[in-house]
């Protein structure tokens, strides 16, 4: 079962001038519906603040912060039997996909050939591999500028494979270096949640690292509880941060993010430092190096993160070596103090940020920006239309995604969107096949549009047939 997503109150939080944190395991029946007719939400024993005004909080504050909890705690409830039921349809699809359909399976079942899906093997699929088995990178040449913005969208869905599954294509299909696929503790949950996967792109010009954060998968519950908590941890200097997102990517209890640890070797690394060690190590070696960091989903908010605590720290040698940093579906990690202390380290740096936004994508509009909610976005956002035509803006339309004059229209599009799964091959070429287990997800579209939007299918043909070049020739 999934571990209690927090127990901050119990913690030394000296490392933050100020904080909100929501503990689900706390809130309790009576007290839970207090704080939606109580604007004193620091008597609640589920919220721990200390910031100026956290204890009068407006409605529909509250109203979040009930939402919040709640579904952290059903979240809770429903780990378990959630993690069977992937399991259970992750072994269906790939018995399909490997036997060769329905009646494959029974006729290798009478002939003794049935082949069983081994979650270990090289050749099993996630249920988000299995939407998009795309693997080949010859569609973008290594002389094109697009060439790093699509390795990177690749590495970000292929972290969502097992590590025999990683390896195999790295080094076989990709001809690349396997550097590793790490799965990282989180001192907060008590478990091993973030993973992560680092491979090195060889050339005569320019060795390239790539640092690529595992996204949020549809059944573990984890993942979701680290999404949906609306904690932060302001930090001196910085601003506001993600609580969740900071406590995947390494944040210790007590201590936050001293530039140097004593790791416990019974434990799995910390994601931040242990990638930091590759990465000082491999550079230090090797002066034609360079890297990238990407992610879908979750993985584009630490992906985001990442640079952050590099410049907390410090880091020169990784400063003066990151080529860029590029998030797809990436949901808003901190407030605009935030903001503009990343912009301004991004811009002294000459770090390049990109944050790709596909249409009607509802994580990139989460948490909320508003009066009542501090998150904001930053950076150049390249937003695709369903026609994969690039827009250059500040911020997606719909910024907040839950409005009424958009429902019809994401409505409309997502039909659209599942029409198009049967043309876009004939446009496009076979490349871009959609197959039936896809068009199901796109049927979800219908209730909630921003659902099927934010898979990787979508993200990985905004990179390829997007006109992307005029973005990265301009810089």
């Amino acid at each position: 079962m999934a571990q209690k997503p927090n127990g901050d109150c119990r913690c030394n939080k000296g490392f933050a001038d100020s904080y909100m944190l929501l503990n689900p395991e706390d809130a309790h029946f009576f007290d839970l519906f207090r704080v939606l007719v109580s604007r004193n939400i620091g008597h609640r024993k589920f919220v721990d603040s200390h910031a100026e005004g956290a204890y009068e909080g407006s409605f529909r504050h509250r109203w979040l912060i009930f939402v919040s909890v709640v579904l952290q705690k059903f979240l809770l409830l429903v780990a378990k039997p959630l993690a069977l039921f992937g399991s259970f349809v992750e072994f269906l699809v790939n018995l399909y996909f490997l036997n060769g359909g329905f009646i494959m399976i029974a006729v290798n079942f009478l002939t003794g050939h049935l082949v069983v899906p081994d979650r270990n093997a090289p050749n099993y699929l996630s249920c988000i591999g299995n939407l998009d088995a795309r693997i080949k990178l010859d569609a973008i040449k290594r002389d094109d500028c697009r060439y790093y913005v699509s390795l990177a969208m690749m590495a970000s869905k292929a972290s969502y494979e097992n590590a025999a599954y990683l390896r195999a294509l790295v080094k076989t299909q990709w001809k690349m270096e396997f550097v590793g696929f790490f799965d990282c503790w989180n001192d907060f949950q008590g478990k091993a949640t973030t993973q992560v996967l680092i491979l090195l792109d060889k050339n005569e010009e320019q060795d390239t690292y790539v640092v690529a954060f595992r996204g949020t998968e549809p059944f573990d519950a984890d993942a979701w509880c680290t999404d949906l908590d609306i904690s932060w941890y302001g930090i001196p200097g910085v601003g506001k941060m993600h609580g969740g997102f900071m406590k995947a990517l390494g944040l210790q209890k007590n201590v936050g993010w001293p530039k140097e640890i004593q790791r416990d070797e019974n434990l799995p690394p910390l994601a931040y430092y242990v990638i930091r060690d590759i990465l000082r190590k491999g550079l230090s070696e090797n002066p034609n190096a360079k890297f990238i960091i990407t992610g879908h989903s979750l993985g584009g908010a630490l992906a985001i993160l990442y640079p952050t605590i590099m410049f907390l720290h410090n880091e020169k040698l990784l400063l003066e070596r990151c080529e860029g940093i590029y998030t797809f579906g990436q949901p808003r990690v901190g407030d605009g103090a935030y903001a503009d202390f990343m912009k301004q380290k991004l811009r002294e740096n000459s770090i390049r940020y990109c944050r790709f936004v596909y249409c009607n994508d509802i994580v990139p509009r989460l948490p909320y920006d508003d009066k009542d909610l501090l998150f904001k976005h930053f950076g150049v956002c390249l937003f695709f239309n369903r026609r994969y035509e690039l827009r250059i803006l500040e911020e997606e339309p719909n910024k907040n995604y839950f409005s009424p004059w958009c429902v019809i229209p994401m409505v409309f599009n997502a039909v659209l969107e599942m029409i198009r799964s049967f043309t876009i091959a004939t446009k496009h070429g076979t490349h871009y096949r959609e197959g039936w287990f896809l068009f199901g997800f796109r049927l979800f579209g219908l209730v909630l549009p921003g659902l099927p939007a934010h898979g990787t299918q979508d993200y990985v043909n905004s990179t390829l047939l997007g006109s992307i070049e005029r973005h990265f020739k301009a810089d």
